[in-house]
């Protein structure tokens, strides 16, 4: 076997345990990687609106204050209000669960009276119907804590917007004196920024419809299943999936059947509405991610860096395949993750070329 055959073999395996070793590593130091994260997301989110305040006149120093302060209070807010939501809803959850399991029992032994023989002990053990609401639970401690870290993750972002404010110059640097071409890194800047800015707004009107419907059918907890279809929304078709199923099951038992349709009806027409109309008329297919890829980003995440993860895993995946649409030497891998009409859209363009 030649030197050139070797290295042709043993290339993927040293790419494969470098990725393995890297992998590791940020679920290692998932305390340090996390709080970075959330800040950048931030700073993304907020970097538009400071730069529309910037170009109203006001300083640059002033327009960072003045955004940073407002994301900080409602950080804040949504912290304060959230913590006694989630830890009320955390202590009655054993009620709940048991009076979820009491339900489920009834309705397989009305099914055993109608002829039909059910596993009932087997069936609860496999389904386990309270674990929806237990992952509620554990997703909202687990983002409450991390948030418990918002001044931290606040004066990162601060940081990394004053950083920002002048990426674009060092940019224009770097072409200027090194002669290359850097145009390509501000493009996957600005399809990142756009593409998190839609989602965030999209996803506020969301949580913010159905908290409304939620609060004006009088179900408990408005604000923790409005805050929960906001973040989850940030998850193309699975989020919103994961939003509705705990929040149609505890309005089945808080409540009652009926009210638990109408909240199953609202979560179809707001996500119908917010996920299959609006977000492509503004984003357009470019920005869109196979459903496969959504789910198996949303689990490996998870896994590395907890519930943040879950919630950052689109924004993540999403980000990686727009920085490898720009090269042609990667465009087959943004194809690959993206969803069934983004890659007709590109045949189409190639078809035309």
């Amino acid at each position: 076997m030649t030197l050139t055959e070797q290295r042709s073999i043993s290339h993927p395996v040293v790419v494969l345990a470098a990725l393995v070793i890297v992998i590791g590593g940020l679920k290692y130091a998932s305390d340090l990687v996390v709080p970075f994260l959330l800040a950048l997301f931030i700073a993304t989110i907020s970097g538009p609106p400071m730069t529309w305040l910037n170009r109203r006149g006001l300083p640059m120093w002033l327009s960072l204050i003045i955004v940073m302060l407002g994301v900080f209070l409602l950080i804040l807010f949504i912290v304060s209000l959230m913590g006694g939501s989630v830890a009320r809803f955390s202590q009655d959850l054993p009620q709940y669960d048991a009076l979820l399991r009491q339900r489920f029992a009834s309705m397989a032994t009305w099914f055993e009276s109608k002829g039909f023989e059910l596993p009932t002990s087997e069936l609860l053990n496999a389904i386990n119907p309270g674990t929806a609401l237990q992952l509620v639970s554990g997703f909202m401690n687990g983002l409450g804590s991390m948030m418990s870290n918002g001044l931290m993750i606040i004066l990162m972002a601060v940081f990394l917007l004053f950083e920002g404010s002048v990426f674009s110059s060092k940019i224009q640097y770097l072409e200027r004196y090194s002669g290359r071409d850097f145009s390509k890194l501000s493009q996957i800047t600005r399809d990142i920024n756009r593409y998190l800015g839609i989602k965030t707004i999209t996803s506020l009107g969301t949580g913010l419809l159905i908290g409304l419907w939620l609060y004006l059918l009088d179900v408990p907890y408005p604000l923790l299943w409005s805050t929960l279809a906001f973040l989850l929304n940030y998850i193309p078709t699975i989020g919103s999936i994961i939003a509705a199923v705990p929040t149609v099951l505890f309005t089945f038992l808080a409540v009652n059947p009926l009210t638990a349709l109408w909240v199953a009806v609202a979560y179809l027409v707001v996500n119908s509405v917010i996920g299959n109309i609006l977000e492509p008329m503004f984003m357009g297919a470019r920005l869109g991610l196979s459903a496969l890829v959504v789910l198996l980003s949303m689990i490996f995440w998870g896994w590395v860096f907890g519930p943040v993860g879950m919630f950052l895993s689109v924004p993540i995946t999403m980000a990686f395949k727009i920085a490898m649409e720009v090269s042609p030497e990667t465009q087959w891998i943004g194809i690959l993750l993206g969803s069934d009409a983004d890659s007709k859209k590109s045949q189409v363009s190639e078809s035309e070329g």
